[in-house]
C-alpha cells in the first residue's frame, strides 16, 4: 500500500527581501496580503514524489515556506511508490526528454501498473483534501491523481517541471500516456512556453520559470574561511579549516556542517588548486560521463581539478537509475591514467540533513573557478541560476531553460551541441586561462539572476496564478500562455 507523507514547512518571512529589492519591495508586499485575503479559509496542497534529492524539492521547500510565511494554509506531501512504479516513471521522465531510458514501452500493462500504484495515494489525499482547496500535482508520478482528486471538489493544477525544446516521437508518446490522465486539471504549469504540449486548452496554460532563494542555505553569502571549513569537513578539500564549517539554516538559526560526503579520489583537492565542478543528480540525461570525458581529454593543466557531485543515490527515492550511473562513473574514472585520475573526484553528498547538504554545494560552487551544466536535455537548471547568484563563470547547454538563464558571452557560456567533447574543453580552458573574463561573466550572471530568478518573482507569479484558477485573478496576471 502506498501512502501520502506531510513534508513539515517552517514559514519565512518575506521581510527579509526588503533590503535586495527596496522600493520593489511593495509590490510584493501587495500580492502577499492579496492572497492572503482570496484564500482565507482554503488549504493549498503541494505533492510530488520526493522531499529531498533535486530541483522540485528543491524549489518546493523555498517557495512554500515563504508562501506559508505570507499567512496561507499551505501543505507538502510526498507520495510513496514501489520500484516498479518509479522505474515507469523514470522511463516517462526520460521519454520526455526525448531519451529512451531503459527502452520500455508504454503501452496497456503500463498504464494498469501506474493507475494501480497511485490508487491508493489519490484516496487517502481525497479524505483530507477540502472542496474549495487548491491542489498542485507535480511531474508524471502525480498526474494519475487529477480525476479522482478533483472529484472532491478541490481546484486542481497539474505542474510539469520537464519538456523538450523541439519534442521526439518519444516525447510525443511520453505526452500521450499523460495526456489523459491530466486533461481535466484546471490549469497546467510549463516553465517556458516551448515545453507546452500539442492538443492543451492554450488558456489554462501557465508559464512560471522557477526561482531559487536568495537567503537559502545553498544561496546565503558564505565567508571563504566558512567556504574552507566546509570542504574540509566533507573531506573535499586538503586545505587546514581556518575557522568554523558555520552557515545559517532556513529559519536563520546557526548550524555546522558535521557529515563527511563519500568521496572517491587519491586525494582531497589541493588549496591552490583551479577547480571545475558540476552539481547534479546522478543522471545520464546531466551528462556526468561526458564532464569527465571533455575535462580528462583537454584539461591537461595539473592543478586544475574536477569535482562531480550528486546527493547520495539512497537518498532519492524517486530515481532508480541513479545508483546505476554513479558506478558507471565510478567505473570510468578508475579507467583514467593516473596522473589524470588524480585531478578528478566523485563526491555523494549527504542528505540526512538538507540544510546541510545545501551549505556543501554552496560551498563547492564558491570555491569553484567555473561551474558546468552539461545537460543532453534541461527543465530549467536551478544549479545555474545558483552558480551565476554567486558569481561563478557558468558553462552550460543550450537547452531548455538553461537558454532563459545565459545569453553566451554576457553571462556564461553557452554550448550549441552539448556532445561535442571538443567545443565544451575548448570552453574550459579558455575560461580557466582567463580571470578577467571569468569575472566579467560572473557579474554579468549575477545581475541576471538578479533581474529574472529571485524567489520574490516566482512567489508573485504563484500567488497570481492561485488566483487565476480560483475565478479572481489579480492586476499582477500576464503569466498564463497568450
Amino acid at each position: 500500500m502506498g501512502s501520502v507523507t506531510d513534508v513539515p514547512l517552517e514559514p519565512l518571512p518575506l521581510d527579509r527581501f526588503q533590503a535586495i529589492l527596496g522600493d520593489e519591495f511593495a509590490a510584493v508586499a501587495e500580492g502577499a496580503a492579496h492572497a492572503r485575503e482570496l484564500l482565507d479559509g482554503r488549504t493549498v496542497w503541494h505533492i510530488n514524489s520526493t522531499a529531498a534529492g533535486g530541483g522540485v524539492a528543491e524549489l518546493l521547500r523555498s517557495l512554500l515556506a515563504y508562501v506559508s510565511g505570507v499567512g496561507v494554509d499551505t501543505r507538502w506531501a510526498v507520495i510513496d511508490g514501489e520500484p516498479d512504479f518509479f522505474e515507469l516513471t523514470k522511463r516517462i521522465h526520460n521519454h520526455l526528454h526525448g531519451a529512451p531510458g531503459d527502452g520500455g514501452g508504454l503501452g496497456p500493462a503500463e498504464h494498469a501498473l501506474y493507475e494501480s500504484a497511485l490508487t491508493s495515494e489519490a484516496a487517502e489525499l481525497v479524505s483530507r483534501v477540502r472542496p474549495g482547496d487548491v491542489v498542485f500535482l507535480h511531474d508524471p508520478q502525480t498526474a494519475g491523481m487529477v480525476e479522482p482528486v478533483r472529484a472532491s471538489g478541490a481546484t486542481i493544477v497539474w505542474r510539469c517541471h520537464v519538456g523538450l525544446d523541439l519534442p521526439t516521437k518519444l516525447a510525443h508518446a511520453a505526452w500521450d500516456f499523460l495526456r489523459p490522465y491530466v486533461a481535466e486539471a484546471d490549469a497546467w504549469v510549463f516553465s517556458r512556453p516551448d515545453f507546452v504540449w500539442d492538443g492543451l486548452d492554450r488558456e489554462r496554460v501557465w508559464i512560471v520559470p522557477p526561482s531559487i532563494d536568495a537567503f537559502s542555505p545553498k544561496n546565503q553569502e558564505l565567508a571563504p574561511e566558512a567556504v574552507g571549513a566546509i570542504l574540509a569537513q566533507t573531506g573535499l578539500s586538503d586545505a587546514p579549516a581556518a575557522g568554523e564549517a558555520r552557515f545559517e539554516r532556513s529559519n536563520g538559526s546557526a548550524a555546522v556542517v558535521a557529515r563527511r560526503a563519500e568521496v572517491d579520489e587519491d586525494a582531497p583537492v589541493p588549496a591552490a588548486a583551479k577547480l571545475v565542478t558540476q552539481v547534479s543528480r546522478w543522471d545520464r540525461l546531466k551528462d556526468p560521463a561526458g564532464v569527465l570525458s571533455g575535462f580528462a581529454e583537454h584539461v591537461t593543466d595539473e592543478d586544475t581539478h574536477l569535482v562531480l557531485a550528486g546527493p547520495s543515490v539512497a537518498a532519492v527515492a524517486d530515481d532508480p537509475e541513479g545508483a546505476d550511473v554513479l558506478a558507471e562513473i565510478r567505473s570510468q574514472r578508475l579507467a583514467l591514467p593516473p596522473g589524470v585520475r588524480a585531478r578528478v573526484h566523485l563526491a555523494c553528498l549527504p542528505m540526512d540533513d538538507v540544510d546541510e547538504n545545501a551549505a556543501i554545494v554552496n560551498a563547492l560552487q564558491r570555491r569553484s573557478d567555473v561551474v558546468v551544466q552539461k545537460s543532453l536535455a534541461e527543465g530549467f537548471g536551478l544549479t545555474v541560476a545558483e552558480a551565476m547568484w554567486k558569481r561563478r563563470a557558468v558553462i552550460a547547454s543550450g537547452r531548455g531553460g538553461i537558454l532563459d538563464q545565459i545569453t553566451d558571452g554576457e553571462n556564461g557560456v553557452l554550448l550549441s551541441d552539448p556532445t561535442d567533447l571538443a567545443e565544451f574543453g575548448a570552453a574550459l580552458v579558455r575560461l580557466l586561462a582567463d580571470p578577467g573574463l571569468r569575472e566579467r561573466l560572473g557579474d554579468g550572471a549575477r545581475r541576471r539572476v538578479e533581474e529574472r530568478f529571485l524567489g520574490t518573482r516566482h512567489l508573485l507569479q504563484y500567488l497570481d496564478l492561485v488566483s487565476g484558477v480560483i475565478g479572481t485573478p489579480s492586476r499582477r496576471r500576464g503569466t498564463p500562455l497568450d
